[in-house]
């Protein structure tokens, strides 16, 4: 078992929230990428927060997006759509919103929003 699946998502999502607002990026979007992914609303997820609920609790309780099998790319070098691991695999998703947010991809990109037919 990976050792971050134990660890409290409340000590990760400052660092989060850092690395978003170094590049003006508030934590409100990265609240909304993680309700997003998770299904959570506001409630939940500062529930989560604020109980310190480990990443493999944090995951079991959500309803993952069903548009989640869309992100893809690589995360600490690794394709997040080739993770075998299902739970690390929702860990590098959220991890990758974070970090599409973080190099400016437009929020609704980020969501995977589809494109409205013209």
């Amino acid at each position: 078992m990976s050792r971050i699946f134990g660890m409290p998502v409340s000590s990760v999502y400052p660092l989060y929230v850092a690395k978003l607002e170094r590049k003006g990026r508030t934590p409100e979007e990265l609240d909304e990428v993680t309700r997003w992914l998770t299904g959570f609303d506001d409630a939940q997820l500062r529930h989560h927060l604020e109980a310190g609920s480990t990443f493999r609790e944090f995951f079991d309780a959500a309803e993952l997006n069903p548009a989640a099998d869309l992100i893809t790319g690589v995360i600490c070098g690794v394709r997040v759509e080739q993770i075998d691991d299902p739970l690390m695999q929702k860990i590098r998703y959220l991890d990758k919103l974070v970090d599409e947010l973080y190099r400016g991809k437009p929020m609704e990109k980020v969501l995977r929003t589809p494109a409205v037919p013209a």
